[in-house]
């Protein structure tokens, strides 16, 4: 009688391929001039929400507006109550039949944002990156209206930056000034 030695089976290729992430489209309209002096832009923003959507399971389109400071003003102020510009704004497409398909809206303002990069020492690549991937997961109902949410937000906001090999946008040093912008933003 011959020895047999149990052999481990040999894993299937379903069992060992990797889960694609959702389908994310991304359609950008540039309202402003402005943004012409970024030409990578557009290139910076998919891949913001690509990598965004690596970490979620929705699929749909998102839109994102270029615009400027007036313009995300008047938006703050209508959809807000706040009479100020802010860099980034996201409005969820609503959950009905007629939304399907739908994740929702970023709008970015290019004064705001250029101005935060000179006050914060920060490169234009990162910050845009950065407020792309806040605007969308907001369109995923994450918030930071409280500490708890604002630290689950900021947490996933870094490990998707961190993965993108940029830099953690909420180290230390800068998170008490951060987190205290961006609340005063959404409060003013």
């Amino acid at each position: 009688m011959t020895a047999r030695t149990a052999s481990k089976p040999k894993a299937s290729p379903k069992a060992t391929a990797k889960i694609a992430p959702p389908a994310v489209s991304v359609d950008i309209q540039v309202e402003s001039d402005l943004w012409d002096a970024e030409p990578a832009a557009e290139a910076i923003l998919r891949a913001a929400i690509a990598a965004a959507a690596a970490h979620s399971t929705s699929a749909g389109e998102v839109s994102i507006l270029l615009t400027d400071d007036s313009a995300v003003r008047e938006l703050n102020q209508q959809w807000r109550g706040i009479d100020k510009p802010t860099n980034v704004l996201s409005f969820p497409a609503p959950k009905t039949p007629a939304a399907a398909g739908l994740l929702g809206d970023i709008v970015i303002a290019y004064e705001t944002l250029v101005r935060e990069c000179a006050d914060e020492d920060r490169q234009f690549t990162h910050h845009l990156s950065h407020l792309a991937i806040h605007g969308y997961l907001h369109l995923l109902g994450y918030d930071h209206q409280t500490d708890a949410e604002a630290e689950a937000m900021e947490a996933l906001e870094s490990q998707i930056m961190i993965r993108m090999d940029m830099p953690d946008p909420w180290l230390p040093d800068r998170l008490v000034d951060e987190r205290d912008m961006t609340r005063d933003n959404e409060r003013a």
